[in-house]
């Protein structure tokens, strides 16, 4: 049985997004908050948003990620998700971008081993939660990784989700899976596989490639189109306990589907923002990944991209879900 993660992204896949996503697709085993970070105190108050709030997040199916480079700040924030029901933890080593890589956090660490053992050292003799990795083949070069292969076979990780890229690529050029695979013998943990997955093909295709890995996490590509879990899993009637009313297929309903899941994002965001235009740009961030499930993205993006408006948003996506097609499977 193949087992799906949503990857996470800052400013798309909070607690609004995820807790909706569960209502109007399937297919998805485990969810990850964006990363926390600046974990300064005991009862932190980000600790405390809804964010990571087990009312609103289940979490048996929900891993708190932190960006740090600071093994007390990681502790920390181990304790605080223990205190409130999470058994699980993740480490974001795989962060690409400048600002947080020139920290040495994020994928920044990969370039520094020794500091990442130290951490790592005094992490495990303080925490009773498991702990996972994000991480990159590297920052700078590719086999900066294998540096770190008897690091991660000393200490207990429950997971280690690789992205076959280095931090300086961001997301450009391909991920490599023939790096990834070189690894699978050498690291002797629960590998996942997390990279350039957009369509049924592309997820078969590494499947074939490495049949042991069968965790594969999903990021822009699920952005893109919602429904490639449930098209991987090849789901045809919705059985999740938030869906376990709705009896129909896949291919009648999709795009209806995506209206209602759009339309009920920007309410709920615009909710939470008190009514403020702000949650537009978030609702474009989303936009800029969704209008590939259409045939004819550049159009959509002209009618989405200058939008201001609340009522001209609002607007506009009713017209783009009467007007446009989506791309078929």
């Amino acid at each position: 049985m193949t087992n799906l993660s949503l990857a996470p992204f800052q400013g798309i896949t909070d607690v609004v997004y995820r807790s909706l996503f569960k209502q109007h697709f399937c297919g998805i085993d485990k969810y990850y908050t964006p990363f926390f970070t600046g974990i300064q105190k005991d009862n932190c108050r980000s600790m405390r948003g809804e964010e990571i709030d087990p009312v609103r997040n289940d979490v048996r199916y929900l891993t708190p990620q932190i960006l740090s480079n600071d093994a007390d700040e990681i502790i920390r924030f181990a304790k605080q998700c223990k205190l409130i029901g999470y058994d699980e933890i993740n480490l974001n080593m795989g962060c690409p971008f400048p600002r947080v890589a020139n920290k040495t956090r994020g994928c920044g660490l990969m370039a520094n081993p020794q500091r990442v053992s130290e951490i790592f050292k005094k992490i495990f003799s303080f925490i009773d939660v498991k702990l996972s990795i994000k991480c990159r083949l590297g920052y700078y070069q590719a086999d900066e990784i294998k540096a770190f292969i008897d690091i991660f076979n000393e200490y207990p990780f429950s997971e280690i989700i690789i992205h076959p890229r280095i931090g300086k690529q961001l997301y450009s050029g391909q991920a490599d899976p023939d790096k990834f695979e070189e690894l699978i013998p050498l690291i002797h943990k629960t590998l996942v596989y997390n990279g350039d997955i957009f369509t049924i093909s592309d997820y078969e295709r590494l499947h074939q490639q490495f049949p042991l890995i069968n965790t594969f996490m999903l990021g822009r590509g699920i952005l893109t189109n919602p429904f490639l879990a449930e098209d991987i899993k090849k789901t045809e009637v919705c059985e999740n306990e938030d869906f376990s009313a709705k009896k129909f297929t896949i291919e009648e309903n999709r795009k209806s589907r995506l209206h209602d899941f759009v339309v009920a994002l920007f309410e709920e965001r615009l909710h939470h923002a008190g009514g403020s235009p702000k949650i537009i740009g978030c609702m474009k961030e989303l936009w800029t990944y969704l209008i590939y499930s259409f045939e004819d993205p550049q159009t959509i993006w002209r009618k989405i991209k200058k939008i201001n408006d609340l009522n001209i948003y609002e607007d506009t996506v009713e017209i783009i879900f009467r007007d446009e097609n989506l791309k078929k499977k």
